[in-house]
């Protein structure tokens, strides 16, 4: 087992862009000093509760105050970018860290990005996000001349190239033939999932998916790397979570739903944008209950890991005994306003040192041989 940290991020839209610039790379760098592996940063450009539309930008700035963690884009919203500025960027960013990068990529989820970049037609955006990928993949497979024509972009160059000059090459990946790519996905029943295994791509379960809603992402994804002739493997499934661990279950239950709590804040944030966006679905814990029923403590409830280092090694045993095989877990970083700072460093701490060791000796002893 493998622990990382997720930052959508997602703070209170009084705080400041510095402020929370500041906050988010210390807890990267106490994640990366507690033996975290990875570190996966979101996009959106257009909330200022997640406002960060650069998150290799703001990786860049950790790997020299790192030592443990792989980065990881969560996500790249495809449909929003020219392909050819990703594939640049992302090869740039890849040498960087001497290829130690994960290409996390998505369709996007934001409605206000999607007017911004005029993305609100559902299926265009999963055709560009598709061409997308196809056409990152042919730059970085391919030399020039480039001549890619698709329905929303082109990338080509014929006429300025001087090839003993380096002219018209655009950069290539260290990781050959590119970076591992990642899907990330939050709907149950995800078809996201299958195109994933299709793919040979990773998949991410976001942190805000129900129990069942995550389950059925293994379901999908293994049965279509069945299908494609590939045994699907958790080495490939990474499983986002908020999680909560106290000294005692007295404290761990304060602090998930104390009013000043972040995780209460979070899924509060959550419920009131998909009530807005008559999409409860993606959070319900059961489909068919009413939406006057999935309350944000509901939500809570079903989303936050919380208690003891004991009962949160207890739960995350049940919880993955029941999802599947996922062989990395992704905290999602807190906001840390108010009393939150000291109770998610203690949070981090005690996840890192006194559940994880333990959940990996139980998923080791479990572990069918091959």
């Amino acid at each position: 087992m493998h622990l990382g940290l997720f930052m959508m991020p997602l703070h209170p839209p009084s705080r400041t862009l510095s402020e929370t610039l500041a906050e988010d790379t210390a807890k990267s760098i106490y994640a990366d000093q507690l033996g975290y592996e990875e570190l996966w940063m979101g996009e959106h450009f257009t909330a200022t509760t997640e406002p960060f539309p650069a998150p290799m930008m703001f990786l860049s700035n950790l790997i020299s105050q790192t030592k443990n963690m792989k980065f990881a884009t969560g996500v790249i919203n495809l449909p929003n970018h020219h392909p050819a500025v990703v594939a640049g960027e992302v090869a740039q960013f890849d040498h960087m860290t001497g290829g130690n990068f994960i290409l996390g990529i998505g369709p996007g989820g934001l409605i206000s990005d999607f007017e911004l970049f005029d993305n609100m037609d559902g299926d265009i955006r999963a055709r560009k996000f598709a061409e997308s990928i196809d056409m990152i993949l042919d730059i970085w497979a391919g030399e020039p001349p480039f001549d890619l024509d698709g329905e929303f972009w082109s990338v080509k160059i014929k006429d300025g190239i001087i090839d003993e000059l380096g002219i018209g090459h655009m950069a290539k990946p260290l990781q050959q033939p590119h970076p591992p790519i990642a899907l990330s996905i939050a709907s149950p029943h995800s078809g996201s999932a299958g195109l994933a295994a299709r793919r040979g791509w990773s998949i991410v379960s976001a942190n805000i998916s129900p129990i069942y809603s995550v389950k059925s992402h293994w379901d999908i994804y293994s049965a279509a790397c069945a299908e494609a002739g590939r045994e699907a493997s958790g080495a490939n499934w990474r499983v986002a979570r908020n999680i909560l661990v106290a000294p005692t279950e007295a404290e761990a239950e304060e602090r998930v739903f104390h009013e000043d709590a972040s995780s209460r804040y979070y899924f509060t944030y959550m419920h009131g944008v998909f009530s807005a966006l008559d999409y409860l679905i993606l959070v319900k814990p059961d489909p068919d209950m009413a939406d006057a029923d999935c309350t944000p403590d509901v939500i809570v409830e079903e989303c936050v890991t919380y208690g003891s280092p004991k009962t949160a090694l207890d739960k995350l045993i049940a919880f993955r005994d029941h999802v599947g095989p996922f062989e990395t877990l992704l905290l999602t970083g807190a906001d840390w306003g108010g009393p939150n700072e000291d109770w998610e460093k203690e949070s981090m701490r005690l996840l890192a040192e006194e559940v994880m060791p333990k959940f990996n000796q139980h998923v080791s002893a479990t572990k069918v041989p091959a």
